[in-house]
């Protein structure tokens, strides 16, 4: 059996529409969809990749998680 493990995705959307995905423990680990099921799909097959990559690599930096400020703009 396999083990699983999460891993946080950032989900937006631009102004045309499109699903623009990303996974924040992999540097430039993105994808995009034009629904967010299919951005998602996307951004699995990404992942895989960037793990299979990570195999032979020296170990990378933990995600800690995401925090947000507040600017005066």
């Amino acid at each position: 059996m396999k083990l699983k493990k999460h891993f946080p995705i950032l989900v937006e959307q631009d102004t045309d529409g499109v699903f623009i995905v990303s996974c924040p423990l992999f540097q430039a680990c993105h994808s995009y969809g034009k629904t967010i099921d299919e951005a998602l799909s996307n951004i699995q097959e990404v992942i895989e990749i960037c793990l299979e990559e990570q195999q032979n690599d020296e170990p990378t930096n933990s995600f800690l998680g995401i925090r947000d400020i507040e600017l005066a703009v």
